[in-house]
Parts: structure tokens; sequence; C-alpha cells
């Protein structure tokens, strides 16, 4: 009798553990009239969505060039490394969306003579679409964003832009847009030399995550809580150093690691549970 209850113990415990388990959905779309097609997207629901009635903070998780919204769900294991930072307590239960930036045209940004638009598209039709459709808090600060490499840029500048919508940016092993107004006319002239300078200018301005920060008014430099990480051989090292400067000159608030190692997926995976931990005391506003 003793074995038969300890067998009964045993697999109790195990349908609890199995239970406490997030849900992703890797193939969803939505329409878009901005980019003229349907969008897809994956989702992170966290163990308890279906049974609670209550809502939950979103962090909009960006995927580098090369993959798509399955690739953090894929190679960056989201759904494990949630779920168990949420059972250690090391996180808050949250939604997590991966949207598509590979389709079309790969990146977040809005190009230089607006013919792409992105970046429109995720402030003014994904985020709205997701906080309507799932039980999301629209609000500051249960909102946040980080990404790797080409999605790392996208959270600087998204952060950057937008530090009214966000509470918390982390930005992984990320790319830090044109390095120069010249080396920026350089490459836009050669997609279309009969591009306006003008145009070229507002793009720098605009895409630059050390001209952003210059310019960023003293009032915002607390608007947004920053994490900033980097491997000691990603060939991006450089530029998110400069980056760091940048932020330590402007006396802008910021975490800023330097880890061993490169460019690759068993960094991002090492790094997830750190910003989850980071944004959900951002969530609980610490």
């Amino acid at each position: 009798m003793k074995k038969i209850a300890l067998l009964i113990i045993s697999i109790s415990t195990s349908l609890v553990i199995l239970a406490q388990t997030g849900k992703v959905y890797d193939n969803l779309s939505l329409k878009s009239k901005l980019l003229n097609m349907d969008r897809k997207y994956a989702i992170y629901l966290p163990p308890d969505y279906e049974t609670s009635q209550r809502t939950y903070p979103v962090l909009y998780l960006l995927h580098g060039g090369g993959d798509d919204q399955t690739g953090w769900v894929q190679f960056g294991e989201v759904q494990y490394i949630t779920d168990k930072a949420i059972r250690e307590g090391t996180a808050t239960p949250m939604i997590i969306v991966m949207p598509d930036a590979n389709t079309g045209r790969r990146g977040y940004m809005n190009v230089a003579t607006n013919t792409w638009k992105y970046e429109d598209f995720f402030f003014q039709e994904l985020m709205p679409f997701v906080e309507k459709t799932y039980r999301i808090k629209a609000d500051k600060h249960y909102r946040a964003v980080s990404g790797l490499s080409m999605g790392g840029d996208g959270t600087f500048t998204y952060a950057l832009h937008h530090p009214e919508l966000f509470a918390a940016a982390c930005p992984l092993s990320a790319g830090t847009g044109p390095a120069s107004i010249d080396s920026t006319r350089a490459r836009l002239k050669r997609e279309n030399n009969n591009i306006a300078d003008t145009a070229i200018t507002a793009f720098y301005k605009r895409q630059s995550v050390v001209e952003l920060l210059n310019n960023m008014p003293d009032s915002l430099k607390k608007s947004v809580r920053l994490y900033i990480d980097c491997g000691d051989d990603d060939f991006l090292y450089e530029g998110n150093c400069l980056v760091h400067i940048a932020m330590r000159k402007k006396e802008i608030p910021h975490e800023f690691r330097i880890r061993d190692g490169a460019h690759n997926w068993t960094y991002w995976r090492a790094a997830l549970p750190e910003v989850l931990q980071f944004i959900s005391m951002s969530f609980h506003q610490f």
C-alpha cells in the first residue's frame, strides 16, 4: 500500500509539473495594410493563462537577421526558459510576442525612402492587434522589448523612439545602427542613387543609436530601464561599447554586461533568464 501511495503521489506531482507549462503558437498571422500582406508572429502564453482571467505584462522579443518569428521558439527555447523562470519565481508570468521581420524585407525599421514601413507596422498595427486579442496590460509600466543582433538594433531604436511605451529594453549582441553619416550615405546611394540628402540625414539620425543617445533630452534619461549584454568575442562588441560610453557621458542610467561568449544561440539562451528577471523587476515597479 505504501508503494502504491508513493506512486500516486509521484504521478500527481508529475501532473502538476506538466500543468505548469506555458503554450507557444508560432504560425499565427495578422493582416497589415501598411505592408500590404499578412504578417506572421509567434506568441508565448504563461502557464495560468487559460485558467485565469487576469491580464499580463508583455515582452516583445525580436529575432535576429536570417531568423523569423520561430527563431526564439526553435533555437532560443523560449518556452522552456520562461516556464522555468516563472516556476522558480525569478520572472513574473508574462506574454511574449515574437513578430516576423524577415519577410518582404529584412529588418525592424522604416527604410530611408519610406517605401517599406516595418516600424510603423509594429506600433500602429501589430501592437494594437495583440494587445486587443490577448489579455495584455496595455500600459507602459507593463511593456518591455528585447531582441538579439538585428533584433537588438530594433530594441534600441524602438525604446529610444518611443520611451513613453516601454518600461524596459534589453538589447542583446545588438546592432547599433549606422556608424557615421558618410557610411550611411554611401550605403543608401548604392541602393538608390537618386535618394535625397535630406532623406539620408533623417535616416541616420533616426537609426544611429549613438546619435539618438547624444540627442536625448535630459527629461527622458530615466524613462526606460536599459540592460545591454554582448559577448567579448562578438563582432558587434565595439559598437555596444561605444553605446555604453555614450550613455556614461550623457549620464543615462543602464546596466552593461560583457560576458564570455560569441554571436550565437548558446550566448542568447544564457542571456534570456537575466532578461526575464530584469524586466520582471520593471513590471513590479521596483
